[in-house]
């Protein structure tokens, strides 16, 4: 098991402060082994988050929506959005109404790769948290926040 103090050969000032530094570098490891993940896709975890949204929303959505409910919220989505589409991930339409307005939606090709994703499923580290360890863990961030 890890210890943020010899990780980083570091004292800390109290136990509030090494929480914090802790939740920082895990920030930063998580990050790290998503991108690893997502790389033999051709996708990054922003797109994979994307695709999620647009699969569970069944139908075509407004762009903005899709920004809204990003877990990290990208002000690059619009090119993210962009790559998706050349890769036929995803499509564009304009509202007939309000050309300002761009629906997505997620193409077969798109919830086809999601499928591939899914079954991968290569997350062993979290196999380190029992279920009761996961939801306090869970419970403690959104403490924080």
């Amino acid at each position: 098991m890890g210890d943020i103090s010899k990780d980083i050969n570091s004292n800390f000032i109290n136990n509030k402060v090494k929480a914090l530094i802790n939740i920082k570098y895990t920030a930063n490891w998580l990050n790290s082994k998503e991108n690893d993940f997502f790389k033999p896709y051709g996708i990054s975890p922003q797109q994979f988050n994307i695709l999620r949204i647009l699969r569970g929303a069944k139908e075509a959505i407004k762009v903005q929506l899709v920004k809204d409910r990003m877990i990290e919220r990208a002000p690059n989505a619009t090119r993210l959005m962009d790559k998706l589409c050349d890769k036929n991930f995803i499509e564009r339409s304009r509202c007939e109404h309000d050309r300002r307005v761009v629906f997505v939606k997620i193409t077969d090709e798109g919830l086809m790769l999601l499928n591939k994703i899914d079954d991968n499923n290569n997350l062993s580290f979290l196999n380190n948290l029992s279920e009761n360890e996961a939801i306090v863990l869970s419970d403690i961030l959104d403490k924080i926040r």
